[in-house]
């Protein structure tokens, strides 16, 4: 009998809710926002969302606050079925045969921005929260979102649909302890309330910035609410001779307006508190009225009347009619002091304004009324309109260049694609993979080999979509190919990653030029015979500021400056065309370990890893880029491979007379494992005091691998511990790497 009765009362409320849903609409869209409602109701049965809301109650919340906006049939259709994708993969098409190609399309669209809540979700919850200094980058970063949140859309109703669903979600909380309001509250401060404000829609802006303040801030919600509440049979008697004070001298100028008291939004309150560092009886918009006249000219005379019935105060006046708002807002806005010293906030606009304020791009559709139906050219002017105002020009405050970019970002010329780390990285239409990874990091762009798309792998020149998620396939080490730059491979597209590609062959260029010349001037003065001379000495007989570039002058073919060297006054170039080659020490650093290069002095010299030569190892000098010389033992497997690949780099080098200092060398033991074997042969490098740098040791099938880096100070010091290690038990084999 119960479960009779409460069948009956649900039915009841589900005629209710079809009652307001149809309000206003023509009996046939009312009818089929019926078949609807009994399409999803049957369809989510009481599942529910992640919020723990059921599914159908949501579905439901949502329609009914599109029709308090006043959005058409195909709106609140497809607030009905948001959820039908989840439960059916032919839900759109079946919504399509059933319903129509508009709410299909509006469905996909809200399917496609919930896609986006793990991003945003996970990013949003990792920013600041509402109330202190988001970091620059941070406000960058939820501006670029907001964009790509509606670059998704194809149809700016499905941003209503979105900001209804957040609304009702909201509410959903404001019953129900979840520990997920923050979260979800914060995510709407940062995203949707600046969405509702961009497109005007006050009636949701309020309602979801004064309850994501509540789940925020609850004890301060609750202070701001009390200091309402606590006197609000005085301010309620105080706004009633306010309007009937108003509404007299707006009769006696003939004026037909409708006068009312303004509803108070805590977020707003306690924004100006913060912002202004002002105490509660301070803000003016506590006590506030909202005058709706009919035309332009009845706004600045009713301005007129408030300021003569009440004192103006300074500063506080506001005229947005003149000078609209981004989203269009146009109202007068004024605060004034009356007589007892109580302050009072009045808005003035038209009916025309103050439903655009209300409504927002909301009031800018009509349901169908019989056949009359908005043609195809209007409507793409009201989304061409639409379009123009989301252009995002003046939300971010930060002035820095790539804040700017972001800004100045055409609405219908940029796509936003995903990282595989969530972020949101904005690009022109027609962006490559390449031109992602450039933006993403430039040592990203020049390793670059290969991109997936959505998890599958894609060519480097396929242009990217709004939405995708790119992963960059890298290599290690390396750089851009040319091809990158052929502009019929359409290889990059953006201006950026064609400059760093340039940027890159430039330097490559730069860098094999100055390694290519200090080669042929090393080959030049050892064939004369010049070794007393350091290279800045040269650079500077030459008449060079810097010795990098003589190199230069020298891998572009200037022999004859050379060769002016040879008739320089210096007695070491008087030396004859076929004098032996002199060796000359180094300056005496203890860096060079007295190493002599044949042909220079002063020449900077590093031992090579590889090899770790040490005297009286014979050596051989190979000329690197940019970091002198690298000695290497004559027996080197890498020398070799490098004197094969760059012949004109080799250098001849040998020991000096003075070879003071320590080398390090690699020791490679390999022994029958036991206990204590590390340590028998660690106490070997004792006794011989050896500092060991650095050891690796590896057990294998009862077999011992150890590698051991030791500082020498000659060959003959190394022989003597390699015997020793040979003689602890167990040891098989000791050799130097």
């Amino acid at each position: 009998m119960v479960s009779v009765a409460h069948s009956v009362a649900a039915q009841a409320g589900f005629e209710e809710s079809l009652a307001i849903l149809g309000k206003g609409l023509p009996p046939k869209d009312a009818e089929t926002l019926r078949r609807a409602a009994e399409c999803a109701r049957s369809l989510y049965g009481d599942s529910r969302l992640g919020s723990g809301e059921g599914a159908w109650s949501h579905a439901l919340g949502m329609a009914l606050i599109l029709a308090g906006l006043r959005l058409d049939a195909d709106s609140r259709l497809a607030a009905l079925l948001f959820a039908a994708p989840t439960y059916d993969d032919q839900a759109v098409k079946k919504i399509e045969a059933d319903f129509g190609a508009a709410p299909a399309r509006l469905v996909k669209g809200v399917s496609r921005l919930n896609d986006l809540r793990p991003i945003t979700h996970g990013f949003v919850a990792s920013s600041t929260e509402s109330g202190e200094e988001t970091p620059a980058e941070t406000r960058a970063q939820i501006e670029i979102l907001r964009k790509m949140l509606l670059a998704m859309v194809e149809d700016i109703r499905v941003v209503l649909l979105r900001l209804a669903s957040r609304t009702q979600t909201l509410r959903h909380y404001a019953e129900t302890e979840d520990p997920l309001r923050p979260q979800v509250a914060r995510e709407t401060l940062a995203l949707y309330s600046p969405l509702a404000n961009r497109l005007g829609v006050w009636e949701l802006k309020w309602e979801l910035e004064d309850l994501s303040f509540r789940f925020l801030h609850p004890d301060i919600y609750k202070t701001i609410a009390q200091q309402i509440d606590e006197k609000r049979g005085e301010r309620e008697r105080f706004i009633t001779d306010a309007v009937a004070r108003l509404k007299s001298e707006l009769a006696a100028a003939g004026i037909d307006g409708e006068v009312y008291g303004r509803p108070k939004h805590i977020y707003s309150i306690w924004n100006k508190m913060r912002k202004k560092g002002l105490d509660f009886s301070e803000v003016y918009d506590v006590r506030a009225l909202r005058v709706i006249v009919d035309e332009v000219k009845d706004c600045y005379t009713t301005l007129g009347l408030v300021h003569n019935r009440w004192t103006p105060i300074p500063k506080e006046f506001d005229d947005y009619i003149s000078n609209p708002k981004t989203n269009n807002y146009r109202s007068l806005h004024t605060a004034v002091r009356c007589p007892d010293g109580r302050s009072l906030e009045v808005q003035i606009r038209t009916k025309e304004m103050h439903r655009h304020a209300e409504l927002g791009v909301a009031a800018h559709w009509r349901y169908k009324e019989g056949e009359k139906s908005t043609s195809e050219s209007e409507y793409s002017e009201k989304i061409a309109w639409l379009r123009q105002l989301l252009t995002w020009k003046d939300e971010v405050t930060d002035s820095s260049d790539w804040v700017r970019h972001y800004k100045e970002a055409a609405f219908d010329e940029t796509i936003y694609i995903m990282t595989p780390q969530g972020r949101v990285v904005d690009l022109p239409r027609g962006a490559t993979p390449i031109d992602f990874a450039y933006r993403v990091h430039t040592d990203l762009g020049h390793r670059c080999r290969g991109a997936k798309v959505d998890g599958a792998l894609v060519t480097l020149n396929t242009p990217l979509e709004t939405g995708q998620r790119v992963e960059i396939v890298a290599a290690k080490q390396g750089g851009p190919s040319r091809d990158w730059l052929n502009p019929s491979l359409a290889y990059l597209f953006t201006r950026r990653a064609r400059a760093k590609v340039r940027q890159w062959f430039s330097a490559r260029a730069h860098e094999e030029a100055i390694t290519e010349g200090r080669a042929i001037i090393l080959r030049e003065l050892q064939r004369r015979g010049e070794t007393g001379l350091g290279f800045d000495e040269v650079a500077a007989r030459l008449g060079f500021a810097k010795p990098e570039e003589m190199f230069l002058a020298a891998a572009r073919g200037d022999i004859k400056q050379l060769q002016s060297l040879l008739r320089a006054p210096d007695a070491a170039s008087n030396a004859p065309d076929d004098a032996p080659l002199i060796r000359k020490s180094h300056s005496g650093d203890e860096s060079d370990k007295g190493i002599l290069i044949v042909g220079i002095d002063k020449l900077m010299t590093q031992l090579a890893s590889c090899c770790k030569p040490a005297p009286p190892d014979p050596i051989i000098g190979f000329v690197t880029r940019g970091k002198g010389v690298s000695i290497h033992r004559a027996d080197c497997p890498n020398f070799a491979h490098l004197e094969a690949m760059h012949p004109e780099r080799i250098v001849e080098t040998a020991w000096g007379g003075q070879t003071e200092g320590v080398f390090a060398v690699d020791i490679v033991v390999e022994a029958n494992d036991r206990q204590g074997l590390l340590r028998d042969v660690s106490e070997v490098f004792t006794r011989e005091k050896i500092n060991v740098v650095a050891v690796s040791s590896q057990s294998k099938q009862d077999s011992a691998y150890m590698c051991f880096t030791a500082e020498i100070n000659h060959v003959s010091q190394l022989k003597r511990t390699l015997s020793q290690i040979l003689e602890v038990n167990g040891v098989l084999s000791a050799r130097r790497a």
